[in-house]
């Protein structure tokens, strides 16, 4: 039975998971626009993220220190990705690059079976946030208004850093032009290989906030993916408030059809791309790209 409490509890539903989806779309959006690679490895930089941090909680009991370690080594494991393998396949076909991060992709999630096995892992909410929230009309889990808060709040630092910084100045013109970029004495590898790891850094981040929402499986970060390059989509290949507005569309959408029937979330989700292919082909606030 619809009520008006269980919409607006969707509704928060919807924006938890559209800011945890805008989170993790934002990192793929810089790197496809700058790099011009298409990253299939995106979804398991956030499965990865949250067994990393579910390692890391396990050994320390903090769930900070969880966030700050797992949230390192994937940012590192994204640096020696670019370093050893990605940057080897700019200038290679875009089918060499999906087959690649595909591969990549595969190889993890076998890691993370083989290490953890199959089998389902919770990380416990931190304490402050544990239990409900009143908020008037209902009652709400508290960690997920946490959600939103903490995936607000590495938003607007990546905000800061890709519009108030050098670095993020020379990614977005590496956006527009990198040829440009490396004509001006720009060692564009360098900021490639950065923003390579602040991409997978900004997926394992998400991957460990969402880990006590969400069960850990191996496979986790295969749904994400689909869900994510649908985000960027809709809100524009290499924009980064197309991220945003993006994933926050899709967020609802997702949720709020979940609502009335769960096997339609991802029929609507995908004709709402299609509908905004048909109006707008460069996404909502998506540019002309790479040619």
């Amino acid at each position: 039975m619809l009520t008006w409490s269980n919409f607006l509890s969707q509704l928060f539903n919807g924006l938890a998971l559209g800011a945890l989806l805008a989170l993790i779309s934002s990192g793929l959006t810089i790197i496809y626009g700058t790099l011009g690679v298409l990253n299939l490895a995106h979804g398991s930089m956030f499965m990865l993220g949250g067994y990393a941090g579910y390692a890391a909680y396990q050994a320390t009991g903090s769930f900070v220190l969880a966030l700050v370690s797992g949230t390192a080594c994937v940012g590192l494991l994204g640096l020696l990705m670019e370093r050893v393998i990605i940057r080897h396949f700019y200038d290679r076909p875009d089918e060499d690059q999906l087959l690649v991060t595909f591969g990549l992709s595969i190889c993890f999630v076998e890691i993370i079976r083989f290490i953890f096995s199959s089998q389902s892992l919770t990380v416990q909410a931190p304490e402050v946030w544990s239990g409900i929230t009143s908020l008037g009309v209902m009652m709400y889990p508290t960690y997920r208004l946490a959600v939103v808060g903490i995936c607000a709040l590495a938003l607007l630092v990546l905000y800061l850093v890709l519009y108030r910084t050098r670095l993020g100045m020379i990614v977005r013109a590496g956006i527009d032009d990198a040829v440009m970029v490396d004509s001006l004495g720009i060692n564009v590898y360098r900021v490639f290989m950065v923003v390579f790891g602040i991409g997978a850094m900004a997926a394992g981040f998400a991957g460990i906030v969402n880990a006590p929402v969400v069960s850990l499986t191996p496979e986790v970060g295969e749904a994400i993916l689909v869900q994510t390059f649908v985000v960027v989509v809709i809100g524009g290949v290499g924009s980064f408030p197309g991220a945003i507005l993006g994933g926050l569309i899709a967020g609802e959408i997702i949720s709020l059809t979940s609502m009335v029937n769960p096997g339609y979330a991802y029929i609507m989700l995908f004709a709402a791309m299609t509908l905004v292919l048909l109006v707008r082909p460069h996404g909502l606030l998506g540019t002309r790209g790479r040619e």
